[in-house]
């Protein structure tokens, strides 16, 4: 059997490009059977047959090399969440040129965002996608971003998002105290508003109501301040609660309340945009350790490249959601006087974050300083 020339190894470059670890086992193979068919006579049949093995067995190392990973996220899959699913999933399998791929899981079919935290942290799921708010359970600092009143405009919350000094800084809080899953970057689903069966106008209409809220400190200082009686559930539950009456107002985006169809139940939505609607990604440091360095770097610019489009594409959807909304004839509440909502939380901001910790303060003045 003749050596083999610059064409042959060429032609294996070309169909192995995509895996080297699967090229040089072909390669190998092919050396082994040189050396068999040394000094015999062979006929075209023999080789073809002793390459097919090759080749078969080549497809069982692509397939070993090939991972598939869980990606969670409480919201359905028209969300902004799901939005920012996708672009991770797709730049991951990019990079990785097919061997990582992503399998989704909407609408907390793994739990709801408490429950999927503690299982990306016991290595049950791979990638979660929740909010910053909820992730307070892992980490109370991270209420800092549920401060009120902290995001000026939409403009302001995308910056800070993106801001790579933000986004060091909240790494570095949930590093300080999260142990099984360690943070990938920042995400949107908009500003928060109240609704319900009502409208609020001014602060005084929320005295005595009792309020959804997510499970954080802040929230847990601020509402009360507001003169109303909050009320935690899982997201799950708050359509049925509006319905029933367990609870009077919930507060979301236009888009969170327009897919889960929370109008249905409550009609109203008055126009606070109290809060930021921050969303955050872990990865398990069970799936991470067991990546190499190169895969790392894949996983992490999917993520960085998922932030760098996530947000802005999280109020464009706000906006498209709340023209539907409108369409459908929800009452939407605009000019409402946060003049009394702002006198409330404003004085108290620093005492908050100073109470959550230091991590707390540098990101309250790390917002603050975006312009």
């Amino acid at each position: 059997m003749a050596p083999y020339g610059a064409m042959d190894f060429l032609i294996l470059l070309i169909i192995f490009n995509n895996n080297e670890g699967m090229m040089m086992s072909v390669i190998t193979s092919i050396s082994h059977l040189t050396a068999a068919f040394r000094g015999r006579r062979t006929t075209l049949k023999s080789v073809v047959g002793a390459l097919g093995l090759v080749g078969l067995g080549a497809m069982s190392v692509a397939q070993a090399q090939t991972r598939a990973f869980s990606f969670a996220y409480d919201q359905p899959r028209t969300s902004a969440y799901a939005f920012g699913a996708d672009v991770f999933a797709k730049r991951l399998a990019e990079l990785s040129k097919g061997t990582m791929s992503i399998n989704q899981y909407a609408g907390a079919q793994l739990g709801s965002e408490a429950q999927t935290l503690q299982k990306v942290q016991t290595g049950d799921i791979d990638f979660v996608l929740v909010s910053t708010a909820n992730s307070s359970t892992i980490q109370p600092e991270s209420g800092v971003f549920s401060l009120h009143f902290i995001f000026r405009s939409d403009a302001h919350a995308v910056k800070v998002l993106t801001n790579p000094a933000v986004i060091a800084a909240m790494k570095d809080m949930y590093a300080s105290k999260v142990k099984g899953a360690h943070m990938l970057t920042l995400g949107s689903q908009g500003l928060r508003n109240l609704y319900g069966k009502k409208e609020i106008k001014k602060l005084a209409d929320l005295k005595n109501l009792k309020v959804r809220v997510q499970a954080t400190v802040t929230e847990d200082t601020l509402f009360p301040a507001y003169g109303a009686q909050i009320v935690h559930m899982p997201f799950g539950e708050v359509y049925t609660s509006l319905q029933t009456g367990v609870v009077d107002f919930a507060e979301n985006g236009y888009t969170v309340y327009f897919i889960n169809k929370h109008y249905e139940v409550a009609p109203v939505m008055s126009v606070t945009e109290h809060e930021a609607n921050n969303s955050v990604l872990f990865v398990s440091d069970k799936l991470w350790s067991s990546l190499n360095a190169e895969q790392k770097k894949w996983v992490q610019t999917a993520a960085d490249d998922l932030n760098k489009v996530q947000p802005a594409k999280a109020f464009e959807m706000e906006r498209e959601s709340r023209a539907k909304l409108e369409k459908l004839g929800v009452k939407v509440v605009t000019g409402v006087d946060k003049s009394g909502f702002e006198a409330v939380s404003k004085p108290i901001q620093d005492k908050l974050a100073k109470d959550l910790g230091p991590h707390a303060v540098k990101i309250l003045d790390l917002v603050r300083n975006v312009k």
